[in-house]
Formats: C-alpha cells, structure tokens, sequence
C-alpha cells in the first residue's frame, strides 16, 4: 500500500460521508418549501407545524452538510496537487459559479429564512426558502457540470501538461451533464422522500404506543393521550405522508428516464463502465442483462444500451486490448466486482423504495382514510393514516434510498477507475508528489474518528427532534370575565406560548 491507495481511500471516506447530507438537502428543501406554500395558500395549521418540524431536520443536515463540504475543497490541494493542476483552469470557472452565485444564494436567504420567522412578512419569508432551494439546486448543477467534465471532457485544449477551457458553454451543456444533473437531482427527491416517510412512520408508531418491531411498545397509551391536542395528529401525518409518496414515485420515474439516458450514454462514452457493470468480457451482439451472476436475461443489455435488442456492447477484455493500443501498456480495468455489485444494489434498493412509495400511496387513498375514520378503533376513534405494519416497514426501509444513491456514486467514479480524466489523466499521475504514506495514513485516521464523531452527533440530534415531534399548537384561550391579577414581571399564557414558538438559533 502507498500513499496513493491512502489518498483514495481517504477522498472516499469523505466524499461518501459528505454525499449522505446533500441529496437529503436538496430534496428535503423543496418538499419543505412545499409545505409552507400549502400553509400560506390555505392557512391550515398542520402545513405550519410540518413546515417547523422538518424545517429543523432540514437545517440540521444542512450545516451536517457544509461542514463536510469544506474539507473536499482542501483535499484538492493537500493530495491531488497534479490533478488540481491539470483541471484547474476548467473547473475554475463552474466551481466559482457554485461557489459566489449558488452557494452564496442558497447560505445567505436560508439565514433570512431562519431569523425571518414573525420578522418578515408571509411571503417574502416563503420566498427566501424557495430562493436558498434554488440556489441549492444549482449548486448541485455546477458541481455535477465539473463532475461530467471528468467522465466526457469537452470545450477545452491541452497546452503545456494543463487543461485549457476554450468553451465554458460547452461544459455547462456537457451531454454527459445534462444526463447527470436530473438522474442526480431526482435521486435526491427519493432519498428526502424516504427519509420523511420513515419519519412519518416512526411517529406514527409511538403516537399509537408501538415500538418499530412487533411486540415492542414505545409507551402506554393513557386517558391524558386521548384528550390532548394530539388527536389532531393522524391527519397532519396522512397529508405529510402522501405528499412525500407523491415525491418519490415522481421522483423514482424520473431516475429511471434519465438512468436510461445515462446507459445509452456510457455505451458511447465510457464504455469500461458499462461492461464493467454488467460483468461482460467481450464484445456481444444481442449482450444479456445479468441480473446476478449465472441468471441473464438476453439482448436486454443491447435493448437498454442502444434501444436496439441486436446492438453490439463492447466487453470488458476486447476494450483492454483497445486501451493499450490507444494509451500504452496498463491496467485501464476498474474493480469489477464493486462495480458489478454496485449497480445492483443501485437499482434493487431505489425500486424497492420507489415501490414502498406506490404501495403507501394504495394504502393511503381517501377511500381507506373514509372508512378507517367511520371504523374509528383502538386509539379513541382517530382513524389510521396507515396501517401499522406499514409504518414499521417505512422506518426499516430508512437506508436504502441513501445506500442506493451512494452505490451510484461508487458505480460512477469507480467505474472510471484507472482514469480521474477520461482518456487525459490518470489516477495515478494526480497524487500528491510531495504526500508521505505516514502523512495521509494520519489524516485518514483523524478524518475517520473525527466524521465518525459527527454521524453520532447528527443521528443524536435528529432523532432527539423527531421523538419530540411537532410543536402543539396554541390553546385556544376563551377571555375571562373578569382579568386575572398577575404577579409583577410574569409573562401571560398567550405570550410564554408565543415565546416558546419563536425561532431560536435552530428555530
């Protein structure tokens, strides 16, 4: 092992820790935003407490996710000097763009947003969140320009060892990007999506005294339980839920379209990586779909790639051969079984989710919602925003949109393996000359402990808000026949309630 295996491996650490924060941040923003144009528009309570509750968590990840970010930026310079040297002119102009138009955008209207709550008025606070989700949103699209650059380079020139842009709208319109930004974006919505219906499931399950495995109780049920504002709760959770599994069955299309797009891409463009994908060695004619190892279904490989069931799929050792006469003697083979396993688990547990998403939406559907509340049952006839056994599979089923989209991050830039720029650079030309194996071995190990210390920190605090749950709402407060005699600086009931619901630093 040298300092260049230590070197990715440590931007793999990072950069799969850091990538768990941003697709929750993008799709939880909008589906927050959502909610409080649902409130401004009909002026029901519920979207307000909803707004407030997943705000939190919203903001919780999002400084989880700037943090994180920053030392991708460092690592750039402290590693990969000779990769930063070649690409530099390039990716200066996106990254700036990210940097003094997006993330600038996004920081500056979610600080308003914060503070704004009672300070500005309805719909200019609303504003700033949708201006701070768009500048989120566009973010990712500068980054991920920069990103397609990488796997299909165009608009530039090499001059003197260095990549030279001589066409930035051709990098901001790379094809490759164009597929990249929509597949990426909408796996965000799914990834936000599953995270509030476990959300939602979760607090479903302890307002009905549950645990999230059968025969567990979260707590007992008392006759306080029956006669509290809570009783309003089954319907604000039912109205949350089906607008999330709108979201990700929307969503989950979405990825497959442009996933398509992507295949019929990479045939074109990397095809090591497609082959790579699904474990084909040679070029085929009518190429089978593996679904796993020793069961393929044929010519669907060729259908997906090409839309044509008899196209030809360049093979894994056919394309070797071609490297070393395009490129010189290498191994331009990436890790096959990460990239084969990869894929799989990609598709296999987004489907799973985006099913989760459409069974929710059956489960949920106003027949049921009617005669569940004519029915009315064991919890003081509340009626049931969902089954049980459903709320318990939506908080199990909280990993695997995040692990979906992380093993299409490996598939994607481990399948470009042995290449940073395709057919440009080489990963082992972008190290660091001047980084020890001693120094790298030490900043992986710290970086380790120290985002291992965060991903406890996060989970504490997420789930501490999501088990208090939304905040109540105000009592209603009938005017006294005569007014009470208060002691000197006591504050009324009115105004401690409104204080208590006044944003803090968090909210």
């Amino acid at each position: 092992m040298d300092a260049l295996d230590l070197a990715r491996w440590q931007f793999g650490v990072t950069t799969v820790y850091h990538f768990l924060f941003v697709p929750l941040t993008i799709g939880l923003g909008v589906y927050v935003a959502g909610l409080q144009t649902a409130w401004l528009r009909t002026g029901r309570e519920h979207y307000l407490r909803l707004t407030r509750f997943f705000g939190k968590l919203f903001l919780i990840n999002f400084a989880m996710g700037v943090v994180t970010g920053i030392v991708q930026e460092f690592q750039f310079g402290m590693n990969w000097s000779e990769y930063s040297t070649f690409v530099g002119d390039v990716f200066g102009a996106p990254l700036a763009l990210e940097a003094l138009l997006a993330f600038f955008l996004e920081s500056t209207f979610l600080g308003l947003w914060i503070f704004g709550w009672d300070r500005l008025p309805k719909r200019v606070h609303l504003a700033c969140l949708w201006a701070a989700v768009i500048g989120s949103n566009l973010s990712a699209y500068f980054i991920l320009a920069a990103n397609a650059w990488m796997k299909h380079p165009v608009g530039y020139e090499v001059v003197d060892g260095r990549a030279r842009m001589t066409d930035l709208w051709a990098v901001l319109t790379n094809s490759t990007a164009l597929a990249q930004v929509p597949h990426v974006v909408a796996a965000s919505f799914v990834v936000a999506g599953g995270f509030v219906i476990a959300v939602i499931g979760y607090r479903v399950l302890r307002e009905r005294g549950l645990g999230v495995l059968p025969g567990r109780r979260a707590h007992t049920i008392t006759a306080e339980d029956a006669t509290t504002p809570m009783r309003r709760l089954p319907d604000m959770w039912r109205t949350a839920l089906r607008a999330a599994l709108v979201m990700t069955a929307i969503a989950g299309a979405v990825v497959a379209g442009t996933g398509d797009l992507s295949g019929q891409l990479l045939r074109e463009q990397q095809p090591m990586k497609l082959a790579a994908a699904e474990g084909l060695r040679h070029d085929t004619a009518g190429a089978p779909f593996s679904i796993a190892p020793g069961v393929e279904v044929p010519g669907l490989l060729s259908l997906l790639a090409a839309h044509d069931p008899a196209a030809t799929v360049q093979g894994v050792d056919d394309i070797q051969a071609r490297y070393e006469q395009a490129f010189g003697p290498a191994d331009y083979t990436p890790n096959l079984p990460v990239v084969f396993w990869s894929f799989r688990v990609m598709i296999n547990f987004g489907m799973v989710t985006v099913g989760l998403s459409v069974l929710g939406l059956w489960l949920t559907r106003k027949r049921r919602g009617r005669r569940a509340g004519q029915r009315g049952g064991q919890h003081g006839g509340l009626g049931e925003p969902l089954p049980s056994w459903f709320a318990r599979l939506c908080v199990l089923a909280l990993p695997l949109p995040a692990t979906a989209i992380i093993a299409g991050w490996l598939l994607s830039e481990i399948g470009r393996q042995p290449w940073t720029v395709q057919g440009e650079l080489m990963t082992a030309a972008s190290v660091s000359p001047g980084v020890s194996l001693g120094e790298v071995a030490i900043t992986l190990a710290v970086f380790t402990v120290l985002y291992g210390v965060l991903a406890l920190a996060e989970g504490a605090l997420l789930l501490r808000h999501v088990k208090a749950g939304p905040e109540l709402p105000a009592p209603a407060i009938l005017p006294p026949s005569a007014p009470p005699t208060m002691p000197p600086g006591a504050v009324p009931p009115a105004r401690a309630e409104e204080t208590r619901l006044t944003p803090t630093l968090m909210y």
